[in-house]
């Protein structure tokens, strides 16, 4: 080992900028820690000319991150490309084949390669950190491998993308469309111009499937979570949620039961007392329900140049001190295999959503459907406009109006089956909307 540890940094953007600043700005207090000195000796990225606000004048420039991972002049090999495929895959199997120490903020690689490169990093006796990969700047991932190792973990949620919290918090607070916040989220530089992997979901799915690795000891699955986006939330649900006393978020939810472990991410129902619906704008949220400590929420910056660059750095710091631990909490081959649990199989309570046509018997018919599916109604609203109500008390014009359930625990094979037989019925005047609630 070499007083001064080497880092090679493949990617220069914000996150890439942010931690070669934070390792120049804080070189004296990372010695202090250490003991060795941390310095950046080379670099890769696509685009030399761009100002990036940093001297790079000292460090040796690679056009190509995988040569770059192979370098004898590095021994730490930062991975801030990208993308699941490519040259970041190709470049991490390159430095941890090479039995270089990696450090990677990429949630999408380690869902669809975590345990080949795991295996990887086991064999050249080297460290795979990836704090930066959940929640940004929360230390999620060692509050769960290292501070909860004591405790059984039942189940792990949270709000792990700050875009979709944001439009949804905009969305509850003045009462804008989801296409308005979307539109605002996107010049604001929140959501990208294609903002799909966002906001339907598949970010945070990614990322909650590495958190399942890790609270339960079993291999990554990210196929098996069950993903829906917030694109179809319309102001009217924000509204009704409020007056149930609930808010709507995006949350990842991993949760153990008898038949094998519960992997979904879909809008919520949250009650405005609890820890999670108070997390607003772009902060993120993750809360650990364990034997010993009870429930554990951290919160804080999920994203960003700073928020991500200390996360980084933190597990730079680590590999300084010669901690090298196992990738997912212990030796990949103690990982059980996933055991998935079908969405159809999922248990709790649900907002439904029901646009009807606005004539006698209607809401008879939808319970007695429900009642069928034994699905236990805990209220039901019938919200129609004051016009409506005025010009046609008794409710026999038929015009599409909106109907709304809340549920009593109910298993998603059975609300679906009750909603096919009232969309059979010829009752329903739209798609349902249908909003599963987290209970505490």
């Amino acid at each position: 080992m070499t007083q001064t540890l080497r880092l090679g940094i493949a990617g220069l953007g914000t996150v890439g900028a942010s931690v070669l600043h934070m390792v120049a700005r804080r070189a004296e207090a990372l010695t202090a820690a250490t003991g060795r000195t941390i310095t950046v000796t080379a670099i890769s990225a696509r685009d030399r000319s761009r100002d990036r606000g940093v001297d790079l004048s000292g460090l040796h420039w690679f056009d190509d991150p995988v040569a770059l991972a192979r370098s004898p002049e590095i021994d730490v090999f930062v991975e801030l490309v990208g993308g699941s495929e490519g040259p970041a895959k190709a470049a991490v199997e390159a430095a941890l084949g090479a039995g270089k120490h990696v450090v990677t903020a990429n949630k999408a690689l380690l869902a669809h390669h975590g345990a080949a490169l795991a295996r990887l990093a086991e064999a050249n006796g080297v460290a795979l950190a990836y704090e930066a990969s959940v929640a940004g700047g929360i230390p999620v991932i060692k509050a769960i491998r290292e501070g909860l190792s004591g405790n059984a973990i039942s189940r792990v949620y949270g709000i792990l993308n700050g875009t979709c919290n944001y439009i949804l918090s905009r969305m509850e607070a003045e009462g804008l469309t989801f296409e308005a916040c979307l539109k605002d989220a996107q010049a604001l530089g929140y959501a990208e111009a294609d903002p799909t992997f966002d906001v339907e979901g598949f970010d945070t799915a990614h990322k909650l499937a590495i958190l399942t690795s890790l609270a339960f000891g079993v291999e990554i699955d990210a196929e098996g979570v069950s993903v829906e986006g917030i694109s179809a939330i319309q102001p009217l649900d924000l509204t009704m949620a409020d007056e149930l006393g609930y808010r709507i978020k995006l949350l990842g939810v991993a949760q153990a039961t008898e038949a094998g472990i519960e992997q979904r991410v879909h809008p919520t129902m949250v009650a405005k007392a609890s820890a999670i619906a108070q997390v607003m704008g772009v902060t993120n949220a993750v809360t650990v329900d364990a034997d010993a400590v009870g429930e554990l929420t951290l919160i804080g910056p999920g994203a960003g140049g700073a928020a991500t660059a200390s996360a980084v750095v933190a597990d730079i710091t680590d590999v300084a001190l010669g901690l090298v631990r196992p990738t997912f909490g212990q030796p990949i081959a103690g990982l059980a295999p996933p055991r998935r649990v079908e969405m159809q199989r999922h248990e709790g309570g649900y907002y439904i959503r029901l646009t009807v046509h606005d004539r006698t018997g209607v809401a008879a018919g939808v319970a007695t459907r429900m009642a069928e599916a034994n699905i236990s109604i805990e209220s039901i609203v019938q919200r129609r406009s004051a016009k409506a109500a005025s010009s046609d008390p008794q409710g026999l014009s038929g015009q599409p109006v909106p109907l709304v359930l809340i549920t009593y625990a109910a298993t998603e094979g059975n609300v679906r089956e009750a909603l096919a037989a009232i969309d059979r019925d010829g009752l329903l005047a739209e798609a349902p909307q249908l909003i599963r609630i987290e209970r505490e």
